[in-house]
C-alpha cells in the first residue's frame, strides 16, 4: 500500500477536522429546528433527524425543536368528515377542528418525535405553548382586496393565532448543562382568557427563536428551498425583499409564512434564517458544520 493510499476511516476523520470551526461557532448556542413535512413520515427520515439532534446536543449545541403536523392534522379531519381549507398558507381552523388539532399535535405527534429522540440517546421532553405559559397568542389577521372593489375584506380563519409573549424561562431551565433536555414543542397556544389556538408551526418557531435570542432558525420543509420564476433555487435572499417576492407571486402558499417568519427573526436579533429540504438525510449538519450549507438562508 502506497503512502497516498487512504487508510479506512480517513474520510470521516477529515471531515470532523474541516467541520471544526462550525463546532465552535455553535459551542453552547441555541438553534431552533422547526420540524415537519415528509420528515416525519418517512421512518428512515425520522430516525435520522433523531440521530442528529442528538448529536448536536453532544457537539455543544442547544437544540429545540418544534414540530407541525399538516399531513397527519388533514388525515385525521377527513376520517372525521371535518371539511378545512387555508388561506394564505394557514388553515383556517373552527372549533372541531381546532379539537382535532390540539389532540394530533400535543398528543401523538409530539410524543413520537419525543420517543425517537430518546431512542437515540437523548433525553427529549415533550411541550405545548400551553405548558409553563410558554406561547401566549392572539387571534390571528388577514385581509384580501376585492377584484372588483379593491375594497380590503377581513378573513375570517377562526381559531389560528399569532404568538403575543414567549416565556422561555422554562425552556432556558431544559437545555441547561445541568439537566440536559432537548425540547420538542407543539405549536398550541392559548390567549388571555384560556382559549386554545393553532399557530402554524413556522411563526411559532421563529417568535421561540427571537425569545431565545438563537443563533439559527432552521425551517425544514418539503422542497430544496426558495426558487425563483426560473425554477432556480435562490441562496440567499434579502429580508427586505420579500414582499416583493410575495407580491409578484414568485412565493405563495405555505412558502409565505416560512419566509415572513425568517424575516421577522433576522430582524428581531436571531442570528440566521435557513429554509432547508427536511427530505435530506443530515440536512441539518450540512447547514450548520459545512462551508456551503443548504438551502436558503434569509440575510
Amino acid at each position: 500500500m502506497s503512502d497516498t493510499t487512504p487508510i479506512p476511516g480517513q474520510f470521516t476523520a477529515a471531515t470532523l477536522s474541516e467541520a471544526l470551526p462550525y463546532i465552535q461557532r455553535y459551542d453552547n448556542k441555541t438553534v431552533v429546528i422547526k420540524y415537519g413535512g415528509h420528515a416525519m413520515v418517512d421512518e428512515a427520515l425520522s430516525q435520522a433527524f433523531a440521530r442528529d439532534v442528538v448529536l448536536l446536543k453532544h457537539m455543544g449545541v442547544n437544540p429545540v425543536v418544534v414540530h407541525g403536523g399538516g399531513p397527519q392534522i388533514a388525515s385525521l379531519l377527513g376520517r372525521l368528515g371535518i371539511q378545512s381549507e387555508f388561506r394564505d398558507g394557514l388553515r383556517v381552523t373552527d372549533d372541531a377542528t381546532m379539537e382535532v388539532v390540539e389532540m394530533v399535535l400535543s398528543g401523538p405527534i409530539n410524543k413520537s418525535i419525543v420517543r425517537a429522540i430518546n431512542k437515540a440517546g437523548g433525553k427529549a421532553v415533550g411541550l405545548s405553548g400551553s405548558d409553563a405559559d410558554l406561547m401566549r397568542v392572539k387571534r390571528a389577521t388577514r385581509t384580501t382586496k376585492d377584484p372588483d372593489s379593491h375594497v380590503e375584506q377581513v378573513i375570517d380563519l377562526g381559531f389560528v393565532g399569532e404568538p403575543e409573549a414567549v416565556d422561555v424561562s422554562v425552556l432556558n431551565l431544559l437545555t441547561d448543562y445541568d439537566h440536559d433536555f432537548i425540547p420538542v414543542i407543539a405549536p398550541v397556544g392559548f390567549d388571555g382568557e384560556g382559549k386554545r389556538y393553532n399557530v402554524n408551526a413556522d411563526t411559532a418557531a421563529g417568535a421561540i427563536a427571537e425569545a431565545l435570542g438563537a443563533s439559527r432558525l432552521l425551517l425544514l420543509t418539503d422542497v430544496v428551498g426558495v426558487k425563483d420564476k426560473a425554477g432556480e433555487l435562490l441562496r440567499e435572499i434579502k429580508a427586505d425583499d420579500i414582499p416583493a417576492l410575495i407580491a409578484d407571486g414568485t412565493v405563495s402558499g405555505g412558502m409565505i409564512p416560512k419566509l415572513e417568519t425568517a424575516a421577522g427573526a433576522v430582524k428581531n436579533g436571531v442570528g440566521g434564517a435557513v429554509i432547508l429540504d427536511g427530505r435530506a438525510k443530515h440536512a441539518l449538519l450540512m447547514e450548520l458544520f459545512t462551508e456551503h450549507g443548504a438551502g436558503t438562508i434569509v440575510l
